[in-house]
């Protein structure tokens, strides 16, 4: 059995951790002992959760020796029973076990599934089929927990600061609201080791590392959706976006949007909702919101205007009502997303991949 602990080789304070590393006496560095001296958490938990942390990380493995008691405590300038209330926590939860005469050692686990945080910005009918289709693709290889953020920052901040140092993957959907509460989510997402960071949805190229990402480029992807359906748009004088101003949508949408009608000179507006909004003759409407888009065909059908001929209406990722009610789309692959982003985990490949994204033509344009 491999013996863990001589002497403190550096300190170095990381994200507000200290981190205290550790050589087998016959060379390569191998633990992490982390404790924080300004976190309230009881020293005894502290010990507890770091040594669990790097077992779960794969840096402990079966029959690594622990440092003793007295080498434990000497060096931290912890109390014995400090320690000890530790050790006695790890060895009843099953981590570790003690050989009478000899120490403590990681004890053999049975589950060797990779561990996942996934942290989306909402739950959604599209959310739901990256969820499950990379879990399917995951399969019994790793085990997966939700959480969401709902937009904010200092929620995404709560979640990392509670749960960092516990997976080995942090998959993160990076939308945020404006209103960020002064917290930057650069910074909380910089605290993410590059290598166990995985973005989904948005790309962020101002993190100084670049993390595995399977993304959209939404200023892109609106632009060249549109001009595949010239042909359809050519009949109407007018193209309105319906975009809300709440800021839980991409800007890039608006300027893909604008893009394409100034660079194909067409009369565009912006609307932040349709409820004010009188559908126009020889106008096509991309329209974001879901509620949005069963207002306005509501409207559409107290007309005398036939939906698809003069009036358009174009709608925001694919479900199976819009399929069912004819309305085009304009969408990308979802499940392709949560597909290709768990290949690409277990592979261990730190590449950014566009999602494919297209427009799916039906009766409504």
């Amino acid at each position: 059995m491999a013996t863990i602990f001589a002497s403190v080789q550096q300190s170095r304070k990381s994200a507000h951790v200290f981190h205290d590393t550790y050589r087998r006496k016959d060379g390569p560095t191998i633990y992490q002992l982390q404790l924080n001296p300004f976190d309230k958490t009881p020293k005894y938990k502290q010990i507890v959760e770091s040594i669990r942390r790097d077992i779960n990380r794969g840096v402990l493995k079966e029959g690594d020796q622990l440092p003793s008691i007295s080498e434990m405590s000497i060096e931290y300038l912890l109390a014995r029973d400090t320690v000890e209330k530790a050790y006695r926590e790890l060895r009843a939860q099953g981590d570790i076990i003690s050989i009478q005469g000899k120490g403590y050692y990681i004890k053999a686990t049975n589950d060797k599934k990779i561990k996942i945080l996934l942290i989306f910005n909402k739950l959604s009918s599209y959310k739901k089929i990256i969820y499950y289709a990379f879990l399917k693709a995951l399969g019994e290889q790793a085990s997966v927990d939700l959480q969401i953020h709902h937009y904010s920052a200092s929620r995404f901040r709560e979640i990392i600061d509670k749960n960092l140092g516990k997976y080995n993957y942090y998959v993160v959907m990076p939308h945020f609201t404006e209103d960020t509460d002064h917290i930057t989510p650069l910074k909380i997402l910089e605290t993410i080791p590059p290598e166990e960071l995985i973005l989904l949805d948005r790309d962020i190229p101002e993190l100084a590392h670049k993390p595995l990402s399977v993304y959209q480029n939404f200023c892109k992807d609106i632009f060249e959706a549109l001009e595949s359906a010239q042909d359809l748009l050519n009949k109407y004088d007018h193209l309105a976006l319906v975009f809300p101003q709440d800021g839980t949508y991409p800007p890039e949408i608006v300027q893909g949007f604008r893009n394409f009608c100034i660079n194909y000179q067409k009369e565009f507006s912006i609307l932040p909702s349709i409820s004010d909004e009188i559908p126009i003759p020889r106008t096509a409407y991309i329209v974001v919101e879901e509620s949005d888009l069963a207002e306005l065909v509501k409207k559409v059908r107290q007309t005398p205007y036939q939906l698809g001929e003069e009036v358009g209406i174009i709608s925001f990722n694919e479900t199976t009502l819009k399929e069912l009610l004819g309305i085009t789309v304009i969408t990308t692959d979802f499940e392709h997303m949560g597909r290709e982003a768990a290949h690409l985990l277990l592979a261990q490949q730190r590449i950014k991949v566009k999602n494919p994204f297209f427009m799916i033509r039906r009766g409504s344009l």
